[in-house]
């Protein structure tokens, strides 16, 4: 179907620039420009070219230039892990950590993890923040403590009973902390492991090794919790089989009480509201479960921890309400009509900046105080983001040297190629009319994946 067939009910000034675009004389070319990113909704575009020679004789093996494109662009995908900023290079960032995360499950060679991981003793653990003022929420089968049984989707979960008595300056501390309290919470753990085995920390550390892959997620009130897989290995890692002494129970006990142990004290600023020093901890709400291997009956398997992780590294603040881009003044805050409870939160960051100017809470408000990386891991657990990236970039590298009939290194040493490249940067993002059309193409490209992902897991079922 034409696109401008497709666009009926579009606004005016978008459905005036799709005619324009899907009249030009390089549409098909914008549109496989588009394809190839995925339907970024906000691509770098590029000027410049490429070219191949053979580094003896300064033959020119390949050219390429953006004279000839459409716009005299190159358009590349902006890889924004936020679904709220490009749901495309979203989606790529979720399947990258699923796989990082899966791969420190069940195993993967290819991926630096043997499949004799899966015999480790590894929890998914859940640690929350503690409570700054009750809220609403939907106790089981109960009603809330106002009185009112919610829907899953009531717009008041989460909110405070009595804004006027909620901590907000205690909970933008606590979520400016978290990355502090994580890394607090790890070395405790380590050390609670050592005294539980019965062993120094140096022997501990001799024997085992503890590998973690985490993630942060926000709850309605607007609090982060982390969701991390705990894994016990040998002390070569994951290649090397935990002690006999490294248990479930052990690791599961181990995590209770170093979480219990962990303290941040933030010093009192009686100036700016603070009158005492606040001690951050974890909340009360510490959940440890067992992984199962898929299949074997478990209520919670690897592709389940997988998946959920997975889900989260593509979300952050904005779920709350806030906004995902950084807010110079609270005036602001009214103009892009935030709710009123984050909008609070956002505001304490603002008036608690100038009593802590090293932690820059203004600058994280719309994150409500949070500036840690959302997904982490250990060294050791499994491969990385920027390795899952390479071979993605190497498989289309070796794609273009098979159309062009140049011959692959690996099978060839001798055949190196120069590249000479010269790229300058021209802006981002769509007009409106290719944005819809990209909007669009993201679409067809997921709506095809996940046929191609029932079909598949029909076969294995078969």
């Amino acid at each position: 179907m034409h696109p401008a067939t497709a666009a009926a009910g579009l606004d005016p000034a978008t459905l005036s620039d799709l005619l324009k675009v899907a009249g030009s004389p390089g549409f098909d070319r914008l549109t496989e420009q588009i394809r190839r990113t995925g339907g970024c909704a906000a691509p770098i575009r590029l000027s410049g070219g490429t070219k191949l020679l053979d580094p003896a004789t300064k033959t020119v093996l390949h050219a390429y230039t953006t004279d000839t494109e459409p716009g005299g662009v190159l358009r590349v995908a902006c890889g924004n892990r936020r679904a709220s900023r490009c749901p495309a290079c979203a989606w790529t960032y979720a399947g990258d950590t699923y796989h990082l995360i899966r791969a420190g499950l069940i195993g993967d060679p290819c991926k630096g993890t043997p499949e004799t991981i899966r015999d480790h003793p590894r929890v998914f653990a859940t640690l929350t923040a503690p409570s700054f003022g009750p809220v609403h929420n939907r106790p089981n089968t109960r009603p809330c403590r106002c009185g009112t049984q919610h829907p899953e989707d009531a717009p008041e979960l989460g909110t405070p009973l009595n804004p006027e008595t909620y901590d907000y300056a205690g909970a933008v501390l606590w979520n400016n902390h978290a990355s502090e309290l994580w890394r607090y919470f790890t070395i405790y753990l380590r050390r609670e492991i050592a005294a539980r085995a019965g062993l120094t920390q140096k022997a501990a550390r001799e024997q085992s090794r503890i590998s973690f892959g985490k993630v942060a997620e926000y709850q309605k009130r607007g609090a982060v919790h982390f969701h991390a897989v705990i894994r016990f290995d040998g002390p070569e890692g994951p290649d090397t089989p935990p002690p006999a002494w490294a248990t479930l129970g052990l690791l599961t006990d181990s995590i209770r009480a170093a979480a219990a142990r962990v303290r941040v004290i933030v010093p009192a600023a009686p100036a700016h509201g603070v009158a005492q020093d606040v001690t951050l901890m974890w909340g009360t709400q510490l959940d440890v479960q067992v992984i199962g291997a898929f299949g074997d009956g478990e209520e919670l398997t690897e592709q389940a921890v997988a998946s959920y992780v997975a889900k989260y590294a593509t979300k952050a603040a904005e779920t709350t309400g806030t906004v995902d881009h950084p807010v110079g003044n609270k005036e602001a805050l009214i103009l892009l009509g935030v709710p009123d409870h984050p909008r609070r939160l956002m505001e304490a960051c603002m008036d608690l900046d100038k009593a802590y100017p090293d932690r820059r809470l203004r600058a994280w408000a719309h994150m409500l105080g949070f500036r840690g990386h959302f997904s982490t891991k250990s060294r050791r657990y499994s491969t990385t983001l920027g390795a899952l990236r390479q071979v993605r970039a190497d498989y289309r590298a070796a794609q273009q040297r098979a159309s062009l009939g140049l011959p692959d290194p690996d099978d060839h040493p001798e055949a190196t190629v120069l590249v000479v490249a010269h790229w300058v940067y021209a802006g981002n993002g769509h007009t409106p009319g290719e944005s819809w059309l990209a909007a669009n193409i993201r679409r067809d490209i997921q709506h095809s994946r996940e046929i191609a992902r029932e079909e598949l897991m029909g076969e294995r079922n078969e």
